[in-house]
């Protein structure tokens, strides 16, 4: 479905005309939903919608919802949940963890991320990190975003930025078992499908998965050796040719999602 994306960074108005909007709130047949001053404000002066028209609502956890504007102010919107219109359906389980960038990329991330998949979202500080703070609330806006524009039901998870080794150091105890997928530049091209193949035969489809992005730079030497000697890490190569990180990030996560994941 193709969607046209308002300015004022609104929420997806879909071609047919249906807005989506993400809500933090409860969602239940005959609930009512007291909008904020920037989603009301779209709403009602950005699409220029009044009482008794219609718009779908999510909030990442009950599904999908048909809501009306009941109420409808100048600076306020006031909706009413009128029916489901579907379940939810949950996220596959993987996970993206990727060394952050700069900023316009990093948005593309997390978008591109949602958008394919991914059930969370968590940047990871390396040795060769050069951009070291990262806005959480930009993360989940973009998030959010993405979400409304692609008729997800469901949100990924984004957890705070954290260093990769101490990210490694508790991994056994708190992953629970998952495998790592890291993307290693000094790994043999060629290789990626048979690995991934194997597996797929030996762990399945929908098993927890972690996929590592380095940084611009790559691991370094410390890094890729801790990584290796792991015996829940995998290497990948991503082919031949140098990927910038955040292209990096999307082509290992469409291949591990036809391989591994629900496509």
């Amino acid at each position: 479905m193709e969607h046209d994306v308002e300015d004022e960074g609104g929420p997806a108005h879909c071609a047919t005309g249906k807005t989506r909007l993400y809500v933090d709130a409860p969602l239940a047949e005959g609930g009512e939903v007291a909008l904020g001053k920037d989603q009301s404000h779209y709403l009602l002066h950005v699409l220029r919608m009044g009482e008794g028209e219609h718009v779908l609502l999510f909030n990442g956890r009950d599904g999908e919802w048909a809501a009306e504007i009941a109420e409808a102010a100048k600076k306020s919107c006031l909706l009413r949940v009128t029916g489901r219109t579907r379940p939810h359906i949950a996220l596959p389980d993987i996970w993206l963890l990727f060394a952050p960038v700069k900023r316009a990329r990093l948005d593309f991330i997390a978008q591109k991320a949602t958008e394919m998949g991914a059930g969370l979202i968590q940047p990871v500080i390396t040795r060769r990190t050069i951009v070291s703070r990262v806005k959480d609330a930009r993360l989940h806006a973009n998030v959010i975003e993405a979400a409304e524009q692609c008729g997800l039901v469901a949100l990924p998870e984004v957890r705070e930025a954290e260093s990769l080794d101490r990210l490694l150091d508790r991994w056994s105890e708190e992953a629970g078992g998952r495998r790592i997928l890291f993307c290693d530049e000094a790994a043999e091209p060629g290789g990626a499908k048979a690995a991934l193949e194997r597996l797929a035969g030996e762990i399945g489809r929908g098993a927890p998965l972690a996929l590592l992005i380095g940084p611009e730079g790559g691991f370094d030497a410390g890094e890729r050796a801790r990584l290796h000697a792991r015996a829940d890490t995998l290497a990948l190569s991503l082919g031949p040719r140098i990927m910038r990180a955040d292209t990096a990030a999307i082509a290992a996560l469409a291949a591990v999602q036809l391989f591994l994941g629900d496509w």
